[in-house]
């Protein structure tokens, strides 16, 4: 576990209050049956922008905080207890992106607005149903840029997309030469193909780059699967406690007792492996790559686990909609395949390692 400092934890100690105040699953289930276009509530957005989380990986001297990654996570793993919908892993890692390719001139345009949660940014890299940041057909020619990318997360709202060409990381506006098809999910959140069809284009940098933003991106996302794997624990945990059959309450039964130990050892090491990728990316470590990948195929392999047994465990209710057990299993099936699965990243971290 991360040894954190004292403004860390009153950031994790904030984040936990207002998601479970402001913007607890009920308030993701309201929001999935308004089904706003742009897939989240605006008003929490503001909220979170207000609070100055939209700017914790931007510098000081753009607007933001520059806490790093590892306070990004705490953030986003208290938002993903609870399924809170927001932009802002999305937007963080296109920030990334602009911080560390963007020339002056893009980071004092772009920077402050992501900062203060004016502006939504994403980042649009896959091109087919599956993450493989190598086979990117788009192209840039005389600054104009023509591709489409599949799944774009955030992609019915973004003013700004970070955008993977062959030869490298693109700024793109998102008010010319951009048009959008929503992709409905299982997760109910913000899912669209994105056809850019000549649109000006700013360079960030080549491939390297490319693939430090996705790197970055990845880890983020291992922050939200660390909360809902967390949260689908505690929440099973709790159940089992109070639930009676057979009279005797469930906790009681050794087989499941065994089940649930299994499950918070690998929870352990999914903090670990997450929290471990966040620190890598702060400390600018040569070996961020392979940490980010251990931690997604680690997150990927028992965050399935843990919403699979949530559903088991809850028996028939757990299959109804009433319940908040199948929110957690949809939203985890989707984060389980962005920016690649386990079996990618199992595959990439023994490449890395020479096998």
């Amino acid at each position: 576990m991360a040894v954190l400092n004292d403004e860390q934890t009153m950031l994790r100690d904030m984040a936990r209050e207002w998601a479970d105040n402001e913007s607890p699953v009920g308030a993701f289930r309201r929001m999935r049956d308004a089904a706003p276009a742009a897939g989240y509530d605006a008003a929490a957005w503001a909220e979170i922008g207000q609070m100055g989380w939209a700017g914790i990986v931007v510098p000081e001297a753009y607007g933001g905080s520059e806490f790093g990654y590892l306070s990004l996570g705490l953030v986003l793993e208290q938002l993903g207890r609870n399924l809170a919908a927001s932009p802002l892993a999305a937007t963080a890692a296109a920030a990334s992106a602009i911080v560390l390719g963007g020339s002056e001139a893009a980071k004092a345009a772009w920077l402050p607005r992501i900062a203060a949660g004016e502006l939504v940014a994403t980042l649009a890299i896959d091109e087919g149903p599956h993450h493989d940041p190598v086979r990117i057909a788009t192209k840039v020619t005389d600054g104009l840029l023509s591709g489409t990318k599949e799944f774009v997360a955030e992609g019915d709202s973004a003013g700004l997309f970070v955008v993977a060409a062959a030869d490298g990381l693109y700024l793109v506006a998102g008010d010319g030469g951009v048009t959008r098809a929503v992709r409905h999910m299982t997760d109910s959140r913000s899912h669209a193909e994105v056809t850019f069809e000549r649109a000006p284009a700013e360079r960030l940098g080549g491939a390297d780059l490319t693939s430090r933003v996705i790197d970055r991106a990845t880890a983020a996302s291992c922050a939200e699967m660390l909360g809902m794997a967390e949260q689908a624990f505690a929440t099973t945990n709790d159940y089992l406690k109070t639930r009676v059959q057979f009279g005797q309450q469930l906790s009681t039964f050794q087989a499941l007792q065994h089940r649930m130990a299994k499950l918070f050892t690998e929870l352990e090491l999914m903090r670990s492996a997450v929290e471990g990728a966040l620190e890598a990316i702060d400390a600018n470590r040569s070996d961020v790559d392979q940490a980010v990948s251990l931690a997604k195929a680690i997150a990927g392999d028992t965050l399935h686990l843990v919403s699979r047994e949530m559903i088991q465990l809850h028996g028939g209710i757990g299959m109804t909609d009433e319940h908040d057990a199948g929110f957690y299993i949809k939203r985890a099936r989707v984060l389980e395949t962005m920016w690649g699965n386990a079996a990618y990243h199992r595959e990439r971290f023994a490449r890395l390692n020479g096998y």
